[in-house]
């Protein structure tokens, strides 16, 4: 280019443009070397140029550049971002993602506890009620058998059928003899069986055929065999309790400890009679009122002294209707 010695004020305006343009070409050119040095633009990469006008400067014309030319210079233009700038924007998306993941499983965490706090608390209040229903169960319990004057301490109650052994086998005890011997026996107050309450007993393995009394007092026994009060009635389901003497007052029980399991047991209400079988036997002491319970099916339960003439502890014969 042939240098111009004019001065700004002798160029016209079309002039001054064309200079201004050739400038910013050549600041351009500049910067694409500087990125080429720094390695952000390939070696062979063309300049950037724009469709220009022939520039007339100082007499000499350039001319535009060839679309071809400026088709390659636009897409070195096109330069793709940096490696260590993508990873840069791919670590800020993923400190996105993270904080976002982090957020949802702290959300997700409350979520938990809270519904295993609500669990724990459910779990101990079902228990809390259901102690509380045993609670009144049990006091329930409680107040019928005293209603009905079942034992419920075994501690402070013994089983029916009590007594000291006689001197002889036979014979009355001593406090017992001026009962029998002459005198008068006292009225004893028998109460009044109902419809279905048992009235008689019949035992063949050993022999016993004897009248059932409705108690198990010491003077109904005296009586005959024992019904105890609101325990089941022949064929009833539940637990029939029936006890009596040993070695006194007829020793109807004598033998009750040579039963077999098998063995049959006839209970009578009125006419009908109730055909039960032995299905245990145990000693027990006096003291265990457990063999009293009731139970869900027909059963009678015979209980008398034993062992003979000695009476420390109870023979229990279970057995079940057929």
């Amino acid at each position: 280019m042939i240098s111009d010695r004019r001065t700004v004020g002798e160029l016209t305006i079309e002039e001054l443009e064309q200079i201004l343009i050739v400038k910013r070409r050549q600041a351009r050119a500049e910067r694409m070397r500087r990125l080429r040095e720094i390695g952000r633009l390939p070696a062979d990469a063309a300049l950037p140029s724009e469709d220009l006008i022939p520039i007339d400067v100082g007499g000499r014309t350039e001319q535009p550049v060839s679309s071809a030319a400026e088709a390659a210079r636009r897409r070195a233009l096109e330069v793709a971002p940096l490696p260590g700038a993508k990873r840069r924007r791919e670590r800020g998306k993923a400190r996105t993602r993270s904080r976002g993941g982090r957020v949802r499983d702290k959300l997700l965490l409350i979520l938990e506890v809270g519904a295993l706090v609500g669990l724990v608390a459910v779990l101990v209040v079902s228990l809390q009620n259901i102690k509380a229903l045993n609670d009144d169960y049990a006091g329930a319990s409680q107040g019928a058998l005293e209603a009905a004057g079942t034992p419920t301490s075994e501690a402070e109650a013994v089983l029916p059928s009590g007594h000291a052994p006689p001197e002889e086998p036979g014979s009355v005890p001593t406090h017992l003899r001026d009962l029998v011997e002459g005198e008068v026996l006292p009225a004893v107050a028998i109460a009044t069986p109902g419809p279905e309450a048992p009235t008689r007993i019949v035992i063949p393995a050993i022999d016993v055929d004897a009248l059932i009394v409705e108690g198990d007092t010491w003077e109904q026994l005296k009586l005959g065999v024992g019904h105890r009060p609101n325990s089941a009635d022949p064929g009833e389901r539940g637990n029939m309790v029936l006890s009596a003497h040993d070695d006194i007052y007829g020793e109807i029980f004598r033998y009750l400890s040579d039963l077999e399991l098998g063995d049959e047991v006839i209970v009578y209400a009125g006419e009908q009679p109730y055909r039960y079988k032995v299905t245990a036997k145990q000693i027990v002491e006096e003291t265990d009122t457990s063999v009293l319970a009731n139970t869900t099916k027909p059963a009678a339960t015979l209980i008398s002294c034993y062992p003979y003439m000695v009476d420390t502890h109870r023979i229990v014969v279970v057995t079940e209707l057929q």
